[in-house]
């Protein structure tokens, strides 16, 4: 009998991608490439099994062909690109890679923080330039974070991971979230409740952590940038969608607020073009879980979803990561 065929979307760890060829026929991409939603759609025709990343967009157009696809695992934490609904009517499960790389997009949300505030990326550009001629008391000057309010959009574990590095900086944390956490967490991240109109007057910086939805999508726009502080920073590590990046421009270049720092955007790769005119920005092409360590137990769990979804490797039948689980159910 032939062995189930799972395609790979994208070229990643060999020697993990190699766990899979005792149990399947393994079709991996040898480059990153954009597929069209005929190229998707024929890719996975065929396919037992796929693992894909968040640019391949699994609807019921991609599936409508995919007779013998059971099992689609998704190479991130967000999983927008997948139409659960359409894939759990058509009996394929799906799963996605989430607390893996938690502590690394939190030290990444960090990072760009820091940049914004101290206007890093600015000066360097500056500096590449040739400005440098000699130094001014009052140059450069950019906004402190230790000992100022950190506000954190979306407490789930990359937002708590968060909250927690804040103590190093004798920062005060406030959060808005969908639901309070409970008191014992809320005391293990040191930190407070508030409500969205107060996390937005309150932060000195705000860092946005929420999973895109309908409900989500632009939750910061133009009416938002004008709440927060004129000193303010906005730091987006969530999805792009979560923010206006025209309403973000404009507000950047009006001073309505001091800076920001996107990972995310919309429409990514491409990027608004007034984005890239502003100074006052740092911009990162998504890459907030990009250490190898994280991309690597990433990767891993996907293959541990696949493995377990045909009843192979240590969580045989029990996929760790499965958003839809009533699949498997219905299928037993």
């Amino acid at each position: 009998m032939s062995k189930p065929r799972v395609w790979v979307s994208r070229p990643f760890f060999p020697d993990i991608v190699d766990r899979l060829r005792p149990f399947f026929e393994v079709d991996a991409e040898s480059e990153e490439q954009r597929f069209s939603s005929a190229d998707l759609a024929s890719r996975l025709a065929d396919a037992d099994a796929a693992i894909v990343g968040l640019a391949e967009r699994i609807d019921a157009a991609a599936i409508r062909q995919a007779k013998r696809l059971r099992f689609v695992a998704n190479l991130g934490v967000g999983y927008n690109n997948l139409d659960i609904e359409a894939l759990s009517a058509a009996g394929i499960g799906a799963s996605n890679t989430p607390d893996v790389l938690n502590e690394t997009v939190a030290d990444y949300a960090w990072a760009l923080m820091l940049a914004a505030a101290r206007r890093v990326g600015e000066a360097e550009r500056w500096l590449r330039a040739g400005q440098w001629h000699g130094s001014r008391f009052e140059g450069w000057l950019g906004t402190d974070v230790h000992g100022k309010t950190i506000g954190i959009l979306g407490m789930g574990r990359i937002g708590q991971a968060i909250a927690r590095r804040a103590v190093g900086f004798r920062a005060r944390v406030i959060y808005h979230n969908r639901s309070r956490l409970p008191a014992a967490v809320e005391q293990a991240c040191a930190a407070t409740y508030v409500d969205k109109a107060q996390l937005l007057a309150g932060a000195d910086h705000l860092i946005l952590v929420v999973p895109y939805t309908p409900e989500s999508h632009h939750a910061i726009g133009e009416a938002e940038l004008q709440a927060m502080k004129r000193s303010a920073t906005l730091v987006n590590v969530a999805r792009g969608g979560v923010v206006d990046d025209i309403a973000l421009a404009r507000a950047l270049a009006r001073g309505t607020i001091a800076a920001a720092a996107l990972d995310v955007f919309e429409g990514e790769p491409a990027l608004h073009p007034s984005l890239l005119a502003l100074d006052n920005i740092v911009l990162s092409p998504h890459i907030a879980s990009a250490s190898r360590d994280t991309r690597r137990d990433m990767a891993a769990l996907a293959v541990d979803n696949v493995l377990a979804a045909f009843g192979h490797g240590p969580h045989a039948g029990r996929p760790p990561t499965i958003l839809n689980p009533g699949v498997l159910a219905d299928a037993s």
